[in-house]
C-alpha cells in the first residue's frame, strides 16, 4: 500500500515522461541463476526455471539485427550466462557491431559447465558489468551468501589475467548496492566517483585487482527489497525517504527513456523495475506491446509515455540512480 503522505510519482513530475528514439534493448533472460541474494529484485535463484524459449530467441535475433538504431544490448538475469539464448543472442549483436553488457554475478564461473564464460566474454569482447555490492568481505556475505566475495575476487582475478580492466577493449565495472536498512536511517549510494576511489585503492591493495568504473545502484523496493522492507515494516517510510530526495535534474537521464525492456516471454516494458513489477508498456492506443508487435510495425519507438511508479522515486533521489550507476 503507498503511505498516503506519499505524493504520486506523476504528479510529482508534472508532465508526462516522454520516451525518446531507443538505443537500447536490455533483454532479462530468465530467473535462472546460482544465488539467492536478498536484495534482488528479480527474485532469481537455482530453483527459478522461467527463461527465454527457441522461438523468442529467434524474434530477438531478428529484432537485433534489423534495427542499427540499437547500440547496446544488455543481457541480465538472473545469471544471463545460465539462461537459454545467452550466445547466440551475443553473437548476433556483436556480429552487427553492437556493444553487448553482460551483467553476471561473478560467480557463476566456478558452476560446472560455465567455466569457459570469461574467455567467451574476452572473445566477443563483452563488457562486463559485475555485481560487488561492497569492497569488504563481511558486507558481501550479508547480501550475497557465505563463500561469494572469495568466489568475486577470483573471478575479477581471472579477469584481469584476461586483458579485463586493462584492455581498451575489455571493459569490467563494478555495482555497488546500500545495505539493505534495519531502521529508518536510510541511505542513499555515497557520491560515485569518491566511492570508486576507495573501492580501487582497496581492492588493488589487498588483491591486486583492477577494474574501470564502478557504478552505485539505489536500491529500489520491488522484488526481495520490497518483501525485506515490508517485513521490517520499513517500505513506508522507505518511500517517504526516497521522495524527500527527489531530484528534478535526474529526469532527462532515464534510462527507461530510450531503453526497451523485454522478459524472457517476449513482453516490452519501459525499465527491468517495471518488469519485475509486471507494469508493461503500452502503444499510444493502449495496446500491451510484445517482440513480435515491434517486428510487424517495423518499429521500435511505438511508446510515446513511459509507465511509472512510486518506486521511479528510488531512480530519481539524490545523484539519480539507473543499470548505468548515478545519473548527474
Amino acid at each position: 500500500m503507498i503511505p498516503v503522505t506519499l505524493t504520486s510519482f506523476d504528479q510529482k513530475l508534472g508532465f508526462p515522461l516522454t520516451k525518446q528514439p531507443i538505443t537500447i534493448l536490455q533483454i532479462n533472460l530468465g530467473k535462472r541463476c546460482n544465488l539467492t541474494c536478498n536484495h534482488c529484485h528479480v527474485e532469481a535463484g537455482p530453483k527459478r526455471t522461467e527463461e527465454l524459449n527457441h522461438e523468442l530467441t529467434l524474434e530477438l535475433i531478428e529484432l537485433i539485427s534489423r534495427f542499427p538504431q540499437i547500440q547496446t544490448v544488455d543481457l541480465t538475469g538472473g545469471a544471463p550466462e545460465m539462461n537459454y539464448g545467452f550466445k547466440p543472442l551475443v553473437e548476433a549483436a556483436r556480429s552487427t557491431g553492437k556493444q553487448v553488457i553482460v551483467r553476471s554475478n561473478l560467480t557463476v564461473y566456478f558452476v560446472p559447465g560455465y567455466q569457459e564464460i570469461p574467455e567467451y566474454c574476452a572473445h566477443h569482447q563483452l563488457r562486463i558489468i559485475a555485481s560487488l555490492p561492497c569492497y569488504l568481505e563481511n558486507n558481501v556475505e550479508q547480501m550475497r551468501g557465505k563463500g561469494v566475495y572469495q568466489d568475486s575476487i577470483q573471478a575479477i582475478q581471472w579477469l584481469n589475467r584476461l586483458g579485463y580492466g586493462h584492455t581498451p577493449e575489455l571493459i569490467l565495472d563494478l555495482v555497488y548496492n546500500p545495505s539493505l536498512p534495519t531502521t529508518e536511517k536510510f541511505n542513499l549510494p555515497p557520491e560515485q566517483s569518491q566511492l570508486e576511489l576507495a573501492y580501487k585503492q582497496y581492492l588493488k591493495q589487498q588483491f591486486d585487482i583492477d577494474f574501470n568504473q564502478l557504478l552505485t545502484i539505489t536500491n529500489i523496493p520491488i522484488g526481495r527489497t520490497k518483501f525485506y522492507l515490508q517485513h521490517k515494516k520499513l517500505e513506508n517510510s522507505y518511500l517517504e525517504f526516497l521522495e524527500s530526495n527527489y531530484n528534478p535534474n535526474t529526469i532527462t537521464q532515464l534510462m527507461c527513456r530510450n531503453q526497451l525492456s523485454i522478459d524472457y516471454q517476449g513482453y516490452i516494458y519501459d525499465c527491468d523495475f517495471n518488469q519485475m513489477e509486471n507494469l508493461p508498456a503500452r502503444s499510444a492506443s493502449g495496446k500491451i506491446l510484445t517482440v513480435s508487435d515491434l517486428l510487424a510495425k517495423n518499429n521500435l519507438d511505438l511508446i510515446e509515455t513511459v509507465q511509472t511508479a512510486s518506486y521511479c522515486y528510488g531512480c530519481t533521489a539524490g545523484c539519480g540512480s539507473s543499470c548505468g550507476g548515478s545519473l548527474i
